[in-house]
């Protein structure tokens, strides 16, 4: 997509149970509505091979998206990285995730009956860079951070610092954010912070408000 110039803003996904025509509204006034239906949308995102990461489909419905993405993401970084996951169990290896977003617990609550008693390991924040370290059998720093929209920047900046302490033989680095309540929208939309066209235009004068987006990425 970015070598061919394209982008990734797109509607508001039809598959996570939001009312869409109840959310919108094209006035920046109207109560408990978005005035854009427009993101950087991970279609899909739900998707995941629970099997692959001995997980079971109950506890894996239970897991915020997040959680999911970070384990898949990171497995192909490390393989691409050329380095055999496995290899990496009981070194010092360090886990440096940024996240601020946490709205699928209030998805998640809704099936009590399927999902208890993994609510909350699959929906902490502080779980994500944890759960990773375990799966791979690391034993160096497990920390997630919320610093907003620099979470993942500052994440690696925390890992280079492990590095260069020697706190950390090696480091994973790098964020997750996926949107699982439309909630984020109607708040910005009532402060009249929201890009209609879902694009944030950053230093343009045709700027005029942000734009959220969803993704994953791993170093």
């Amino acid at each position: 997509m970015l070598a061919e110039g394209g982008s990734g803003i797109s509607d508001f996904p039809s598959d996570r149970g939001w009312d869409l025509g109840e959310i919108y509204d094209p006035s920046p006034d109207a109560v408990g509505k978005s005035y854009t239906t427009k993101g950087g949308f991970l279609h899909g995102a739900a998707e995941f091979d629970a099997g692959f990461f001995g997980i079971s489909p109950r506890e894996a419905r239970a897991m915020d998206p997040q959680q999911r993405l970070l384990l898949e993401v990171s497995w192909e970084a490390i393989e691409r990285a050329g380095i055999d996951p496995h290899s990496l169990k009981s070194s010092t290896t360090g886990v440096f995730i940024g996240s601020f977003t946490n709205d699928y617990r209030s998805v998640a609550g809704r099936q009590s009956e399927e999902t208890e008693g993994y609510i909350i390991t699959g929906n902490t924040t502080s779980v994500m860079s944890g759960r990773l370290s375990y799966f791979l059998g690391l034993e160096g720093p497990a920390v997630t951070l919320d610093t907003a929209c620099s979470s993942s920047l500052v994440g690696i900046h925390l890992a280079c610092e492990s590095l260069r302490r020697g706190e950390s033989s090696m480091a994973l680095a790098g964020g997750v954010s996926v949107c699982c309540d439309p909630e984020v929208f109607i708040e910005f939309s009532r402060q009249r912070g929201l890009a209609v066209d879902g694009r944030c235009k950053a230093f343009s004068e045709d700027a005029d408000g942000t734009g959220f987006s969803e993704g994953c990425g791993v170093v």
